[in-house]
């Protein structure tokens, strides 16, 4: 029985390193392309291990275009689509999983059922709206839309809510608590983790959001990382090069952040699914 155990664990962590030698090779090759010369880009057969090292890639690359105007510009949209999210989210779920009233899981069914609507859909809409409002080239089209609720985020509060015992919040209106007082001292407190999956995702969404700013921002001025990018490659060729190292550091980010918030985000990705 020891013997068995052991071989399947074996068997397991083979099977561990193969996909992830499989998913880190897709990075790898960004790195290594960003230390490469031009002519080393689409040599054949590969050039695994770039030499000499071509540094000036990435210092060529940060100054080719305003990278730290479109740092900021793109933080100041992840910030907002965090908070919106956070508030709008967290609300609604509340209301869907805390608070008894007639036709709530209907509601939650109209609202899971807009998942199924493609972004392609609404895009022209949307469009209309904002161009009547004048948001058009400011960042107000890519913010305000988190503080009406996101139909996934919603379902992974929703879940984790429910998973809170109902007696916590049945003492709390018991001693006369108001359901704005529950939802700030008793549910937020214990919802740590799902609020920050939900904060991790929905900066993730903004971090690596093309489609939005191409739509709605025309001032170079106000783009953001993602369009930036775009920038190195024209109708005359790419810089390769530079592409890939300016890349790789607005890849690495988003992995630190994962990889030190990787245990509240599993944790809250997991909790959402103990109750139905």
């Amino acid at each position: 029985m020891i013997q068995q155990n052991r071989a399947t664990r074996i068997a397991t962590y083979c099977l561990l390193c193969i996909f992830s030698v499989a998913f880190f090779l897709p990075f790898y090759w960004l790195l290594s392309t960003s230390l490469k010369t031009e002519s080393q880009v689409f040599r054949i057969p590969p050039v695994w291990f770039p030499h000499p090292l071509k540094w000036s890639n990435y210092t060529d690359g940060l100054t080719f275009v305003p990278f730290f105007t479109y740092l900021r510009n793109t933080l100041v949209i992840c910030v907002g689509n965090v908070v919106g999210a956070l508030l709008s989210c967290s609300l609604v779920a509340y209301g869907l999983a805390i608070i008894p009233w007639k036709g709530r899981d209907f509601v939650f069914f109209l609202i899971l059922s807009t998942m199924m609507l493609p972004y392609q859909v609404v895009m022209v809409p949307l469009f209309t709206v904002f161009t009547k409002l004048g948001w058009i080239d400011t960042f107000l089209p890519l913010i305000v839309p988190a503080f009406f609720g996101n139909a996934f985020l919603i379902f992974l509060l929703r879940q984790f809510f429910m998973s809170i015992p109902k007696d916590l919040t049945e003492a709390a209106r018991i001693d006369g608590c108001a359901e704005i007082q529950i939802y700030r001292r008793v549910i937020l407190p214990l919802s740590k983790p799902a609020m920050a999956t939900v904060a991790l995702f929905s900066f993730m969404g903004a971090w690596n959001d093309y489609l939005g700013p191409l739509i709605y921002l025309f001032d170079q001025g106000k783009y953001t990382l993602s369009l930036g990018l775009a920038m190195f490659s024209s109708q005359y060729g790419s810089y390769w090069g530079m592409l890939m190292a300016v890349s790789t550091v607005v890849t690495l980010p988003i992995i630190i952040l994962f990889f030190f918030t990787q245990r509240t985000f599993i944790q809250g990705i997991t909790m959402t699914g103990l109750k139905a």
